[in-house]
């Protein structure tokens, strides 16, 4: 398993209520992970990602495909965490998350697929936060 120096955790909410997808109960990483329903095919169950920014490492109750593009729920308002911008590398629709700090971080919805980005909305002071979050 791949060992992170420098642990960035986001703190995610959902985009439609404003709950906290943050799931302490089931750290990954030694952070607590990112809760969320999650569909593929024909089948519903729980995703849990690591939290830590650039980690892809995950758990799930159900069996996910690659290359298949998986539908996100809150597991709060169970709202689908979709946007209408599509991922830079595969077309695939982006998922997007609010960040506590300010901004918003969006995943790609297919499994294999590791393209995200962050998106700030003070760029200064969130880029100031998070620079000083990964120096700690």
């Amino acid at each position: 398993m791949k060992t992170y120096d420098k642990n960035v955790s986001v703190s995610v909410k959902c985009p439609m209520c404003r709950e906290s997808l943050m799931d302490s109960k089931h750290p990954i990483n030694e952070q607590p992970s990112i809760k969320l329903n999650i569909e593929m095919g024909d089948e519903r169950g729980i995703i849990r990602l690591c939290s830590i920014y650039g980690c892809y490492t995950h758990n799930t109750d159900i069996k996910l495909i690659e290359d298949e593009i998986a539908k996100f729920y809150c597991p709060h308002c169970n709202h689908e965490l979709i946007s209408d911008v599509t991922c830079k590398e595969c077309n695939a629709k982006m998922v997007p998350f609010v960040l506590a700090m300010g901004g918003k971080v969006s995943i790609c919805s297919r499994k294999g697929c590791e393209h995200h980005h962050i998106e700030f909305d003070n760029v200064t002071d969130e880029i100031r936060k998070f620079y000083y979050s990964y120096k700690e």
